[in-house]
């Protein structure tokens, strides 16, 4: 077998392969040993006749092809290894020549991992987060559970700060368009809990059961819903109705209707924990988010623009799903940003080439570093992941190799990320 290897940029190769006969009979013999079970070959038993018999009574179309596929494959790998070539991409091939199960040509062009000036990151050091929480914190939930336990009684007064309001409520933009995302049907909201965005829940104030009121609001600029950010939208809300909350006494008794507990002390330990947990977690993904961002900061990368169109494509498509589920189409949501669906892809190209980038040096420091998933490491995380469906459905989907490769690529970022943690906290 010959392989010419073509550069066609630091992160794009072409490999011209040329295989003969003696790289192809193999193959062949390969696929024939595959028809004999399945091709009635006159006076022999099944699977029982020579491979020429076969060849002869086979279809030769169906030959061919399953020749073709397995050759390529087979030759490709052996390419790529033999020029240690570490593919990003399925690779574009192109037959350039082939006689029958004597010569067979082609040429595979494919993404690679460009050259890589890694960062130092053994040095790189971060004091990991410690995470606090403080009686306020815990007053807090408290007070939450406070309102969700106390008695609804509805009241024919104008609502004051407090009260807890049972409202329908719609939002349009400028054109008098409804607006999906800003809509909702008996929602109960009390004023003064600041669920709301600014704006909206003093409104409400002075508003009796059964009245309509319209307002405007703008959203903030930070808003978690892009296209929402510093929008101005007029708001109609029907009050369904006002209700006086006549809040529980925070005792012992209290902490029983909470949950499983017999004191105030053993409830407020409780939540102390469960916060204390969730903070943890928040501040270790924060410490290694930016762990990576230094890493990142300081390495050297060619990043191959095809893996960046991808990932655009799939944020892209992500972003459809959830504007799915939100009652929104995709047109719909291109004309509420007033962009074209190409403006919004050259929008969403630098988070896509970070993310990229990002996944490529985590990758090339876990083959440094010889880290490995072994098969009892995904069974084990398979196992827990099917422990958290009921549907046999669903943890079925979890065995489809697509997902179990999705899964695997999990367990090397967390493996990759603990071990720049050990680095950066010794």
């Amino acid at each position: 077998m010959r392989v010419i290897r073509k550069d066609n940029s630091p992160t794009n190769i072409t490999l011209t392969v040329e295989g003969e006969a003696a790289d192809l009979e193999p193959i062949r013999q390969h696929v024939l040993d595959h028809f004999k079970h399945t091709v009635k070959v006159p006076g022999f038993r099944e699977g029982k006749a020579p491979l020429e018999m076969v060849e002869k009574y086979a279809n030769q179309q169906r030959v061919t092809d399953e020749f073709m596929e397995h050759a390529l494959n087979e030759l490709y790998r052996r390419a790529i290894d033999d020029e240690n070539i570490r593919p990003l991409s399925t690779p574009n091939v192109q037959l350039k020549k082939f006689v029958p199960y004597t010569q067979l040509e082609f040429e595979a062009e494919t993404e690679i991992l460009g050259p890589v000036k890694l960062a130092n990151y053994k040095a790189i050091k971060l004091a990991k987060p410690k995470v606090n929480v403080t009686a306020k914190d815990v007053d807090d939930v408290i007070k939450s559970l406070q309102t969700r336990l106390a008695e609804r009684v509805a009241v024919e007064r104008p609502a004051k700060q407090g009260d807890e309001l049972l409202i329908d409520f719609e939002g349009t933009d400028k054109n008098d368009k409804k607006i999906s995302g800003a809509d909702g049907k008996d929602y109960p909201l009390v004023l003064g809990s600041k669920s709301f965005i600014p704006g909206f829940e003093e409104n409400l104030i002075g508003a009796k059961t059964d009245e309509i009121k319209t307002f405007d609001v703008t959203f903030p600029k930070d808003y978690g819903v892009t296209f929402l950010r510093s929008q101005k939208v007029a708001f109609k809300v029907n009050v369904k109705k006002v209700s006086e909350l006549k809040e529980p006494k925070i005792d012992d008794d209290f902490a029983k209707t909470a949950g499983p507990f017999k004191t105030l002390v053993e409830l407020k330990a409780d939540i102390k924990k469960q916060l204390t947990a969730e903070k943890q977690q928040q501040a270790d993904t924060e410490y290694q988010n930016e762990l990576v961002r230094k890493v990142v900061e300081k390495t050297e990368i060619e990043v191959p623009k095809g893996l960046v169109e991808e990932e655009n494509l799939r944020l892209e498509e992500q972003e459809k799903q959830n504007l799915t589920y939100r009652g929104q189409t995709w047109q719909e949501h291109l004309a509420t940003e007033g962009i074209t669906e190409t403006e919004h892809r050259q929008r969403h190209y630098p988070e896509a080439l970070e993310r990229v980038k990002v996944g490529l040096i985590l990758s090339e420091i876990a083959e440094r570093e010889g880290l490995r998933i072994t098969p009892e490491e995904l069974e084990i995380r398979l196992q827990i992941l099917k422990g958290q469906y009921q549907d046999p459905q669903m943890q079925g989907e979890l065995d489809k190799p697509a997902n179990r490769r999705d899964i695997e690529a999990r367990l090397m970022t967390e493996k990759t990320l603990a071990k720049l943690t050990e680095y950066a906290s010794k």
